[in-house]
């Protein structure tokens, strides 16, 4: 008795999750990886350029300037990498003799939704929250569905009032903007690239505003990586 022919299935295509990612830096900004290798990449890429200080720093400044700059990027660094940071992107070195303050950081997001939820979902969840003074826009990142927040971070004055003078000094208003993004084939994923800087002392200024676009441009470039 001859047994029915059965119709052949294609050969299940395995889906690989990326290895990481990569995107276009402006020119003057360095990565500093924050899992392995931060101490040596921070003495290589930004302190070994700080013979160089803003032209308002007086001469006999210029010495201190380095070591507060140094003292908080240092703890900028430690403080990313507790919070799930996985590379943190500074400008290295001043453009037209101006130091810009500005800096954006690429995380992993401790969401902890299940692989059931979609990306939609969890963005429209993410949409809803509320942002004082801010703003929540769904975009595409990679051709993927992702969110955009954009808004002000004020320091806390009860807080500050007690604080250090050294402290009081740099702590500015910022103009924040934060993308979340779904790793691309990893459920349950996601990461977020989040830019901070206030500008050039006016967070709503023009300046502080094409600041803002070139981090945009930036994340227009990210592309997942496979290698």
């Amino acid at each position: 008795m001859s047994t029915p022919d059965t119709e052949q299935q294609p050969p299940a295509v395995e889906v690989t999750a990326p290895r990481g990612y990569e995107l276009i830096l402006p020119p003057g900004w360095v990565r500093i990886p924050l899992r392995e290798g931060t101490k040596e990449a921070l003495e290589k890429l930004l302190f070994s350029h700080m013979g160089q200080v803003p032209e308002d720093i007086p001469r006999d400044d210029a010495m201190r300037f380095r070591l507060d700059m140094r003292r908080q990027l240092e703890k900028q660094a430690r403080a990313a990498r507790r919070n799930g940071g996985l590379d943190l992107y500074l400008p290295a070195l001043p453009r037209g003799g101006i130091f810009l303050m500005a800096s954006f950081i690429v995380a992993e997001m401790p969401i902890g939704q299940t692989h059931a939820v979609p990306p939609q979902a969890v963005i429209a969840q993410l949409a809803d929250e509320d942002i004082p003074g801010g703003t929540a826009t769904r975009v595409d990142v990679a051709g993927a569905p992702a969110l955009r927040r954009d808004y002000r971070s004020t320091p806390d004055e009860g807080k500050l009032s007690s604080a250090p003078e050294a402290v009081q000094q740099t702590a500015l208003p910022t103009r924040r903007v934060e993308y979340v993004l779904p790793v691309a084939d990893d459920p349950g994923r996601w990461i977020s690239i989040n830019f901070s800087t206030p500008g050039d002392g006016d967070i709503d200024s023009e300046f502080t505003g094409v600041l803002v676009e070139l981090f945009d441009a930036v994340v227009g470039t990210f592309r997942w990586s496979y290698e």
